[in-house]
């Protein structure tokens, strides 16, 4: 890896860092806001980046002036049975006019006709955590189909909250919306320990739910022609998302013979979570779409290099330390020669190492916590428009 290498892989868009709205306020009294969120948050058999997000920002928002009711909905969202369906209406019709409303994305965008007739009496805003066309692997009708559901709802919510500047870019692109009805509230990192690592080069961590988005297997074809490395490789994720894509991947890895090297080891959480990090030399992360990318943070927050596809708002997300340096190497999507020629220059030039690990801390130290997502979101709520239904 030569620093011309470095260089190209130095991000070329660099987002601007706004300063916080409300910043300074002290609320005297709390107002409330409804989270209609996916049955599932609380699972720790199916972590999720929004789900984590989700939960975090209902604890922080109290700081900012908003209590969050959570209602947690049942369901295979974003594509319900009729008993989810009457459940969410259910939920949404039982709430007083003029109520402030936040309905996360995956339960929102599929299902307009329960949620945009409620626009005209609620204020509503959806959280998109992922454009629900973006998953990997659907048919394309389904996609269209799922698509233009989530047109519908966006159109209609009061405002809509994007993860990254990318994201807001997008949605107002692809979905042609007003582009002061669209607001970015990118997920916070708690810092954290700096992680020891193994030996420093050689201990790989990938933590993402196991499913064709997260591109596992790219990882695994990238691993197999760099065999001669010494690497081991943990992928720590959720198992139960995509039973056909786990066993394509135990496949793999088993064609490969890196079954003593590479395991897919489920979720983990808490103190389990922590020390998967804490052993980590370099986080990879091979995903086809990503709107932010949060575990990528979260291996920054413990000073953790970071190599990933340079896809959707992962470059937000690997970003640049104070002086410039940047954390991380981005590499193509669909390109696992480029990935693993990536890594054999990380196990090849000790400078290349020094220089990333020494960004990586840099960042550490510059990251935005989750009071900077509360008092975005809080912003966005303390503003939403009255339903048109109550102006008229």
């Amino acid at each position: 890896m030569t620093d011309l290498t470095v260089e190209r892989a130095r991000l070329t868009y660099v987002p601007a860092q706004p300063a916080a709205e409300n910043a300074g306020i002290i609320p005297m009294s709390l107002r409330t806001v409804h989270f209609v969120m996916p049955g599932g948050v609380d699972d720790p058999a199916a972590p999720s980046g929004g789900n984590a997000y989700d939960r975090r920002v209902c604890l922080d928002l109290p700081g900012f002036g908003w209590q969050a009711v959570r209602h947690a909905v049942p369901g295979s969202w974003p594509r319900p049975d009729g008993t989810a369906r009457e459940r969410l209406a259910r939920t949404l019709r039982d709430l007083p006019d003029d109520t402030v409303v936040l309905l996360d994305g995956l339960v929102a965008c599929g299902v307009p006709e329960i949620v945009v007739p409620e626009a005209g009496r609620l204020r509503l805003a959806v959280l998109v955590h992922l454009p629900l066309g973006d998953e990997t692997g659907l048919d394309p009708a389904v996609a269209a189909d799922l698509d233009s559901r989530e047109r519908a709802v966006l159109r209609a919510a009061g405002a809509v909250i994007a993860t990254s500047d990318w994201a807001v870019r997008r949605l107002v692109a692809h979905h042609g919306l007003a582009p002061d009805r669209v607001h970015m509230a990118a997920p916070g990192a708690d810092i954290a320990p700096l992680a020891p690592g193994t030996d420093g080069v050689s201990r790989l961590l990938c933590v993402a739910a196991v499913t064709p988005r997260k591109g596992q297997h790219r990882l695994i074809e990238a691993l197999a022609t760099v065999r001669d490395l010494p690497w081991t490789c943990e992928c720590v994720g959720g198992l139960g998302h995509d039973p056909a894509y786990v066993a394509h991947l135990r496949e793999l890895i088993a064609r490969h013979g890196l079954g003593d090297r590479l395991h897919l080891t489920g979720p983990r959480s808490g103190a389990d979570l922590d020390a998967s990090y804490a052993a980590a030399d370099l986080m990879v992360l091979t995903s086809y779409a990503e709107t932010y990318g949060m575990a990528v943070t979260e291996a920054l927050a413990r000073g953790i290099p970071v190599l990933a596809t340079d896809v959707g708002g992962l470059p937000e997300a690997v970003g640049r330390a104070p002086d410039g340096g940047v954390p991380g190497i981005l590499v193509p999507p669909e390109d696992p020669a480029a990935l693993a020629a990536e890594l054999r220059g990380w196990f090849g030039e000790p400078d290349v190492r020094r220089r990333l690990k020494a960004a990586a801390r840099a960042r550490r130290a510059a990251l935005d916590g989750w009071a900077t997502t509360a008092r975005s979101l809080a912003g966005v709520l303390g503003r939403l428009p009255e339903p048109p239904g109550r102006a008229a």
